[in-house]
């Protein structure tokens, strides 16, 4: 039986925190640890956090630079064979997530992708990951919430660039596929993402921010050759093409 770390990151979290934590802990999987890394919030979270806390393996309430930051945090913590991250605003599916999971962690891959809920007003969409593919080269395709990932990855391919406050995922999954990692797709739900956070906002501001780091992750992780032109035209006209379809009437 292989173990298997769950690492939540939160700040300010308390309207969704406790469904996070209890999610975990009601998991029927017996080797598994989780960790929590707080960044110093100031409203009701380490108040639950502690309500929790001899049951929580290992958890800290510090300021820290960011998620990314907090994500290696969590990591540096970690003792797990497999790791994955479900952050405050996440949850399982049920109680029996990481059981039903766990027999398809084979050592084959590093990093399987199970399927997930995207939540929004109360209303989930069943959603498929794309995988480790050349879709990469444009967008992520992949969701951390529902992706569990060999240790070791983190050590072959190295942890979370911190200067990324929305695209650290995308940068890291991308710094897979590039060093050939294999992923395997298991039609199988594991998890749920409510649609509320950093990388979830349609605002303009919030869209403005995302495509500057999605850019900035294609610049960063560019190899020489043809991609960086096409780079060139694809965000030369991919905003505008982006705007022009939140016009759209539905």
């Amino acid at each position: 039986m292989k173990k298997i770390s769950i690492i939540t990151v939160c700040l300010d979290a308390e309207a969704f925190i406790e469904q996070s934590i209890e999610s975990v802990l009601s998991q029927d999987y017996p080797d598994r640890e989780y960790i929590v890394v707080d960044g110093g919030s100031t409203d009701g979270t380490v108040d639950i956090i502690r309500r929790y806390q001899d049951r929580i393996d290992r958890w800290v309430s510090e300021p820290d630079r960011g998620i990314a930051d907090a994500m290696n945090k969590g990591l540096a913590m970690a003792g797990g064979d497999y790791v994955i991250f479900l952050h405050a605003d996440d949850y399982f599916c049920d109680r029996k997530a990481l059981t039903a999971a766990a027999p398809h962690l084979d050592g084959e891959a590093g990093i399987y992708l199970f399927d997930i809920f995207l939540e929004k007003d109360g209303r989930r969409t069943r959603r498929r990951p794309r995988g480790l593919n050349g879709w990469m080269n444009l967008k992520t395709g992949i969701f951390h919430q529902s992706a569990i990932c060999a240790r070791d990855l983190f050590e072959h391919i190295g942890a979370f660039d911190t200067g990324f406050r929305i695209a650290m995922d995308y940068d890291f999954f991308l710094r897979a596929y590039r060093a050939g990692v294999r992923a395997r797709r298991i039609a199988l739900p594991i998890s749920v993402m409510r649609l509320v956070g950093l990388s979830s906002r349609l605002d303009r501001q919030g869209l403005t921010q995302r495509f500057a780091e999605e850019r900035r992750v294609h610049e960063k992780n560019c190899p020489p050759g043809p991609l960086r032109l096409f780079y060139r035209i694809y965000w030369s006209l991919y905003p505008a093409y982006r705007r022009l379809i939140r016009r759209r009437p539905r």
